[in-house]
């Protein structure tokens, strides 16, 4: 005798954990066939079902929380005035003097990386009247094809257009 699934009703709990138990025995009882044994979709149910959620998901989650919930005690900490801190029982906290010095610190430390890269690649770059620029083991030479008679000329090679062509194209 088969037995009837339970009612909407029967599945109201209080727990998360219990109504997930809930959920998976409700699976095993009435599994969902499958015609094709293992699709895509089916796998990756498998191995979720099977592994767990991926850590990169779990990763990105806790480092979001912990950045709200450290945001949030940093607002709480710079804008609540010191008497306040006190009625509270709070009495050991940095100084207010760094509610103003991180952030600056942070935001110099960023210009000052994005302005060293710059000039990093500006060091590296080759000057514009090096040969480097213009010619390097990857060039292509441009063939000269000639047609014979009455023969359709082919499509050229991939080659390298010269600087001196380009500056005749723009500037001549």
């Amino acid at each position: 005798m088969e037995e009837t699934p339970p009612s909407p009703t029967s599945l109201v709990v209080s727990s998360p954990r219990r109504t997930l138990s809930l959920l998976r025995e409700r699976r095993q009882k009435h599994p969902i066939p499958d015609p094709d044994e293992k699709t895509a979709a089916s796998a990756a149910a498998a191995f979720a079902e099977e592994h767990g959620p991926k850590p990169s998901e779990v990763y990105g989650f806790v480092g979001c929380i912990t950045t709200v919930i450290a945001a949030v005690i940093f607002m709480v900490w710079a804008y609540t005035p010191e008497p306040w801190l006190h009625s509270l029982g709070i009495t050991y906290y940095p100084s207010k003097y760094w509610a103003i010095a991180i952030p600056s610190f942070l935001i110099v430390t960023v210009v000052l990386a994005m302005v060293s890269y710059l000039g990093l690649n500006f060091m590296v770059t080759p000057l514009p009247t090096s040969f480097n620029i213009m010619f390097d083991e990857y060039s292509r030479e441009r063939s000269t094809v000639t047609s014979l008679g009455g023969e359709e000329c082919p499509i050229e090679p991939i080659s390298d257009i010269g600087v001196d062509q380009i500056n005749n194209i723009m500037f001549g």
